[in-house]
């Protein structure tokens, strides 16, 4: 199953429950990553100034992959329902 984020905030969700999933602190998860756990958190909390390189590193370390695809004809507002 894939899961939609459209937004820094989701897309912190998203990192959150990856990291809890494999059991991983956000220190151990910054390791991993080559971050600060500080990073990390800023992260999880939807920091809009994250940069792309540091997501993308994050989601290699939690062997996840980013896609681009067409957008759904669901409002953001039920996406927002889901999280």
């Amino acid at each position: 199953m894939s899961d939609l984020a459209r937004n820094p905030k989701q897309i912190g969700n998203l990192v959150r429950r990856a990291r809890k999933k494999r059991g991983l602190s956000q220190a151990q998860l910054g390791e991993k990553a080559g971050l600060r756990q500080a990073t990390i958190s800023q992260i999880e909390t939807g920091n809009p100034a994250t940069t792309l390189e540091t997501i993308l590193a994050v989601l290699a370390a939690l062997v996840l992959e980013f896609r681009i695809v067409p957008r759904s004809k669901g409002t953001s507002a039920a996406i927002e329902d889901i999280f």
